[in-house]
């Protein structure tokens, strides 16, 4: 299974995401720190998920590092993650086009 995929189920079955958007930015890194053929090192993740209510930012990219720590030890090099509840969500619209 591809590692984005597993990234998909786990976070998922974990946090019942209103929204999961994974992006293999692998290519972007070739030739740096922790880059091997055929990508799958480097993520961006944005997660939206009632789940992260009353938790500090650190607190819930925390808990998806806990959720992802298999792949992390196999070799997964990055995770870029957004941590939003569905009110910061609905707060920020612009915040969807996916560039930060």
């Amino acid at each position: 299974m591809a590692v984005a995929e597993t990234i998909e189920r786990k976070l998922t079955a974990a946090l019942e995401p209103q929204r999961l958007r994974i992006v293999d930015d692998s290519e972007k890194h070739k030739g740096h720190a922790g880059y091997r053929e055929g990508g799958e090192t480097h993520f961006r993740v944005e997660v939206v998920s009632e789940s992260f209510a009353g938790l500090s930012r650190v607190a819930r990219q925390r808990r998806v590092y806990e959720i992802l720590q298999a792949e992390i030890d196999a070799g997964l090099h990055a995770l870029q993650l957004k941590t939003l509840t569905p009110a910061e969500d609905a707060a920020n619209p612009g915040r969807r086009r996916g560039d930060g």
